[in-house]
């Protein structure tokens, strides 16, 4: 029976221990540190936020998997061994995820925020309301989760036009791609939805440079922007300051360059800011029990894994 160690930090593993022994009953599960097991006996590893050194210290690991859809969080650790790294791919969760961009998209198309705000002040306004269609949404990152996100939204009527490393093929959707198209793309952004993976090249590219890039001329006037891929996409000074500034019209955050959010942080207060904690996307526990042992089960097989990522581009 291969052995899997839960290295999980932030959360409390028990919860996860139950699940598998429930829906994956051909593993045997340890969460760290666990003095039943010896590190040289761990088989594979799922991991959220490890401590360093951790997983090297599981000298005949045969693969990690990532607990989350990011794994920026275990790719900077400098003493990751040299196996293979498994992402999360589960429908469940890219579905989870476009619910999220839809639901925030449609808040401030909707203009929800300043309606809420005339319900507290028992204000009858009548607000001028304008069709999907006049509404240019884009998408940086076209992976698993931003082509769904965008296919769902072009079938609500929005324009959608998508940034990514290479030119994407998506029904409804145009493509920009790369350094030399990025400008264009944003000068015909109102909201722009960023889930791109955390990598060296992606690090703080959500910065006032490039939120003064960003069309301001749409319907909102001023536009908006949603983060739900990594906090360390966004430079947060950076984002205060143009909603001060009225650079950015608005901001819809999920995740934060410090998580959980200091309870200092102006974010948490700021009457453009819409936040919620990290749970965009949240895993079902039971759904990413099961790919994991199937995964496992077809790696003991001779059978490839699947969903690897590339250390060179972090994704």
């Amino acid at each position: 029976m291969s052995k899997l160690a839960l290295v999980i930090t932030r959360w409390d593993p028990q919860p996860w221990i139950d699940r598998f022994t429930k829906v994956a009953p051909e593993l045997d599960v340890y969460k760290w540190p666990d003095d039943n097991v010896a590190p040289e006996d761990i088989d594979y590893a799922l991991a959220w936020q490890p401590p360093e050194g951790v997983l090297a210290g599981f000298t005949n690991l045969k693969a990690i998997f990532s607990l989350g859809a990011g794994v920026d969080h275990i790719l900077q650790e400098p003493q990751l061994p040299d196996v293979p790294l498994v992402r999360v791919v589960d429908p469940d969760l890219t579905m989870r995820m476009s619910e999220y961009v839809c639901l925030h998209v449609l808040m401030h198309h909707r203009q929800q925020r300043l309606l809420d705000g005339d319900q507290a002040r028992t204000d009858w306004t009548e607000r001028p309301q304008w069709s999907a269609s006049a509404m240019r949404v884009g998408i940086m990152g076209l992976g698993e989760l931003g082509r769904d996100a965008a296919e769902k939204l072009v079938h609500l009527g929005f324009q959608v036009n998508g940034w990514s490393n290479s030119s994407k093929q998506i029904t409804g959707v145009a493509s920009y791609a790369g350094d030399e198209q990025l400008d264009d793309f944003l000068h015909v952004t109102d909201i722009l939805v960023c889930l791109l993976p955390h990598t060296p090249d992606t690090h703080g590219i959500l910065n006032r440079e490039l939120f003064r890039k960003l069309s301001h001329d749409g319907p909102l006037g001023e536009p908006v922007v949603i983060n739900a891929g990594r906090g360390k996409l966004q430079v947060e000074a950076d984002i205060l300051a143009s909603l001060d500034a009225g650079e950015l019209g608005a901001a819809t955050l999920d995740v934060f360059e410090t998580e959980p959010l200091p309870a200092n942080s102006r974010l948490w207060r700021h009457p453009k800011v819409t936040l919620t904690p990290h749970n965009a996307a949240d895993s079902d526990p039971d759904a990413l029990c099961k790919y994991i042992q199937d995964q496992i089960l077809r790696h003991e097989s001779g059978g490839e894994l699947l969903n690897l990522v590339n250390r060179q581009t972090g994704y």
